[in-house]
């Protein structure tokens, strides 16, 4: 950790280790937060986003005061990298034959919605007079992508030239989280009322084992040191294997791919072989362990890093793109896909679960959907084994290419 003084404007400067220390103390300070306040709570607010902008505030304010902090994150790259890879070991192709026709409409909806998404970010954004990346910024990357992709093509496209995409893409991911919280229960509360719906949910015995059942398997429960070790062996070779295979495609096709989505797809493809071949144990619970770690590791310092001031000139454009794309998926949910899914309550509660997701993240899907079963009193393992496997594992795969190709097709 350094101080100095430049033509009279303080600037510290943190090491990576002071860095990396900051960022665990306001992960920390991040769930106390969560814990103790309410409404974090409700909203499914992360702890990442919640500690690390307390520290981009005060950055904000030294920046007003002429000062500058400046933080050395080079642990960031590697944990994005990580979190990547693990979603990517996740994306089983054999759960879409166990979810049955419903998961595939809904997770074909979802896939389609992330397209839409972009589209219309990037043409409002031309239409408003800003740059179509950051259009997309406020599409898919921060809504179905949530925060966690939002930092990380944030960070991708600023390295690109086009400044303010991180603090946009930020911005819209918490704005996302809101809205998506507030509007998944009266939406589906709208469609049981308006359709009459029966208070009743799917008794198919597909439907009755849980998502999380689904992605444990067949692997030992109890996360043991050798267990661990061997994922995070997997997870390593996969990023591995994904810089590579990303350096080679850029070399034979100037095609910009960045390296978390070739560690995605290499694990993708592993994953996938490991299924019919058998060659490990895929010891779900250290995944996972894996996953919330470097999240919030990397989520957290691409927070506290943040440029709040870039926001300033764009404030009433990503207002007005934001206000669309909330206005559009409302509209998408209640008369495409609730009908699609055949207007039952089950239907219902995955509408409360895709407004989500579609708008913030999976925690705010799954807190959706048990505010409505708890209100009707009749639980849909339908829409709880669906939505978490659509929209934590599968919607990656399509979402994240998706969103590669809108940015290198502006950025030409």
């Amino acid at each position: 950790m350094s101080w100095e003084s430049v033509e009279g404007a303080l600037t510290v400067t943190f090491d990576p280790l002071w860095t990396t220390v900051i960022a665990l103390l306001l992960l920390l300070l991040g769930y106390w937060l969560k814990k103790e306040v309410k409404f974090f709570e409700t909203f499914c607010i992360p702890a990442p986003v919640l500690g690390g902008l307390l520290m981009a505030i005060v950055a904000l304010v030294v920046h007003h005061s002429g000062g500058h902090i400046k933080f050395t994150t080079s642990l960031q790259t590697p944990m994005m990298l990580a979190f990547f890879t693990t979603v990517g070991i996740g994306g089983s192709f054999s759960l879409l034959k166990r979810g049955g026709k419903a998961l595939i409409v809904y997770l074909v909806f979802c896939w389609c919605l992330a397209v839409i998404q972009n589209v219309v970010g990037s043409g409002l954004a031309k239409t408003l007079g800003i740059h179509p990346v950051l259009g997309i910024m406020a599409g898919a990357v921060s809504l179905e992508g949530g925060h966690g992709a939002a930092a990380s093509f944030g960070a991708m496209v600023e390295g690109m030239g086009i400044s303010g995409a991180s603090a946009v893409a930020i911005a819209s991911a918490t704005f996302g989280l809101i809205a998506g919280g507030l509007l998944g229960g009266p939406v589906a509360v709208g469609l049981i009322r308006r359709h009459k719906v029966k208070i009743e949910a799917s008794q198919e015995e597909i439907y009755q084992q849980n998502a999380s059942d689904l992605l444990e398997g067949s692997a030992e429960s109890q996360i043991t040191s050798h267990g661990f070790l061997k994922m995070l062996g997997l997870v390593l070779v996969c990023m591995a294997v994904g810089a590579l295979l990303g350096g080679k495609i850029k070399e034979w096709s100037g095609f910009s791919l960045p390296g978390y989505v070739s560690a995605m797809f290499v694990a993708v493809v592993l994953r996938n072989l490991n299924d019919k071949l058998g060659w490990i144990t895929i010891r779900s619970k250290s995944i996972s362990l894996i996953s919330d770690v470097s999240i919030g590791v990397f989520l957290t310092m691409a927070m506290m890093s943040l440029r709040i001031w870039d926001l300033y000139d764009l404030a009433v454009p990503l207002c007005v793109i934001l206000v669309v794309q909330t206005i559009l998926l409302a509209l998408l949910t209640i008369f495409l896909l609730f009908p699609l899914l055949g207007k039952d309550y089950d239907a219902a509660v995955m509408c409360a679960g895709v407004m989500g997701h579609g708008l913030g993240a999976t925690p705010n899907a799954v807190a959706n959907m048990g505010a409505m079963c708890e209100r009707y009193g009749v639980m849909s393992h339908k829409a709880f084994l669906i939505v978490p496997l659509c929209g934590a594992v599968l919607i990656d795969l399509v979402g994240l290419p998706n969103i590669v190709w809108f940015i290198n097709y502006f950025v030409k």
